[in-house]
């Protein structure tokens, strides 16, 4: 096998901004910015949306407006005159 035919995997620490919890792994990827967790160097990347703070995955609901829908649709369908 190729000693150039794979990037070499790094640990990386991934940061949810919203609920600041770090998941270690191993990636290819890097950062400039780097932390000590544990004595083991990591590359940290930061994320808006992670598993835990993404709805699907924590079981939050989310509002929808289903009676503005409902009248746009009316209006929009209505006749002006009933058919005979």
């Amino acid at each position: 096998m190729k000693s150039q035919g794979h990037p070499a995997l790094n640990n990386v620490c991934f940061l949810d901004v919203g609920t600041g919890k770090k998941f270690l792994t191993k990636s290819t990827m890097k950062s400039a910015r780097k932390e000590t967790i544990d004595g083991v160097e990591y590359h940290v990347v930061v994320r808006d949306v992670t598993m835990d703070s993404h709805p699907a995955y924590t079981g939050e609901k989310r509002i929808v407006d289903t009676a503005g829908r409902v009248e746009k649709f009316t209006t929009k369908f209505r006749r002006a005159k009933p058919v005979k």
